[in-house]
């Protein structure tokens, strides 16, 4: 019989980091504080910095210029901020899943839009479907 309390309970919507753009699940402990949780882990708590303010604009830059419809890679913006582009690689991805966050952004694969807290591997950014159509 399935556990009927579990059903009907309700939980406030996930939200994301504010520093990385992960998802970050409600969980009971933090009933009492979930409007005061901005960040997934205590490594995000540090805040963000120029260099992932730079990617951010590298990316919106970058898109700005693009067809409707194309995409560009994380390390396009990498090397737009720095000659020294692939440390910058994890934090282009992050400025990439800050975007998504926003509502400006979308991360594919093989070009399918995916969760941008659980893609692995390559991954590729495109304006929002909702902007393209606008841009026609």
């Amino acid at each position: 019989m399935p556990n009927i309390a579990r059903m009907t309970r309700s939980e406030p919507a996930a939200k994301s980091c504010v520093t990385c753009g992960r998802r970050i699940s409600w969980r009971k402990k933090w009933a009492r504080d979930w409007d005061a949780i901005r960040y997934c882990s205590d490594g995000c708590r540090g805040g963000l910095d120029a260099t992932d303010r730079a990617l951010e604009a590298a990316i919106e830059s970058l898109l700005a210029r693009c067809a409707a419809g194309a995409s560009i890679c994380p390390s396009e913006a990498a090397r737009a901020v720095s000659v020294d582009w692939r440390p910058l690689m994890e934090p282009a991805r992050r400025a990439a899943r800050r975007l998504v966050a926003a509502g400006t952004a979308e991360i594919t694969q093989g070009g399918h839009v995916v969760d941008p807290s659980t893609a692995k591997g390559p991954i590729r950014i495109r304006r929002r479907s909702s902007d393209r159509n606008a841009a026609r």
